[in-house]
């Protein structure tokens, strides 16, 4: 008895098996791949192209959408650049990244914490609550952090940062502010579960890090009594 993988690779074998038979391809037919009714093989060919069709244009839309929403996180992010840069003082930095972090990217809740300032520079009046103490464990975390975080595990200690808006908050963003080492760490939170999941990419959130450190670092150093630290041998 002839197998199934026997047929197949006879008209593999012999392409022009179907051009010798014209008959024998008007007489086949094959089940519909949606509608249960029997069709001819071409008709059955015209379906299948027309879902693949569907499939690349499905893809390509997606594609088109994922492209016009890094070009809009992008000007989010220039924007945002452009505002630390222009800032003046540390304690007009830190209220306008809070207003850029909830007005272009949604996130309200958003809190920072600075330690080891005085190896970037002094100040004599340093602002609240980004300055306020935090443990060795929450400096380690930061120093050992190569990526931000992102998900729905955190310390007590940080979470606690966000006072009586913590108990609803589901999924969290923590970025490590580093020069040579690490002198903070800035948390942004969501009531959304899905709004920092562990499998996202955080290429951006990594920039963000980038242009805050250097933004906190720039300002403390050029602020009245501040002392610019340089390397010893």
């Amino acid at each position: 008895m002839t197998t199934s993988e026997e047929v197949v690779q006879y008209l593999q074998d012999h392409p022009q098996f179907f051009e010798e038979n014209p008959d024998l391809m008007e007489s086949l037919h094959f089940p519909h791949p949606y509608e249960g009714r029997a069709i001819s093989i071409n008709e059955r060919q015209v379906a299948m192209l027309r879902e693949k069709n569907r499939l690349l244009q499905s893809r390509l839309q997606e594609l088109v959408d994922v492209g016009e929403k890094n070009d809009v996180i992008g000007e989010k992010m220039h924007r945002l650049t452009v505002a630390l840069l222009s800032f003046d003082s540390l304690p007009e930095m830190l209220h306008g990244l809070q207003y850029h972090l909830c007005e272009d990217f949604s996130i309200p809740h958003v809190a920072l914490r600075l330690w080891q300032i005085d190896e970037l520079g002094t100040q004599a009046d340093l602002p609240s609550p980004e300055f306020n103490q935090t443990s060795s464990n929450i400096h380690i975390l930061a120093q050992g952090m190569p990526h931000p975080y992102c998900g729905p595990e955190i310390d007590d200690e940080i979470r606690q940062w966000f006072e009586m808006d913590a108990e609803y908050l589901q999924s969290f963003a923590l970025i490590p502010l580093k020069k040579q080492s690490g002198f903070g760490l800035l948390v942004m939170a969501s009531p959304e579960v899905e709004r920092f999941f562990p499998d996202m990419g955080t290429l951006y959130l990594e920039r963000l890090g980038d242009m805050v450190s250097s933004s906190i670092t720039r300002l403390i150093q050029q602020a009245p009594g501040a002392t610019t630290c340089e390397s010893t041998s």
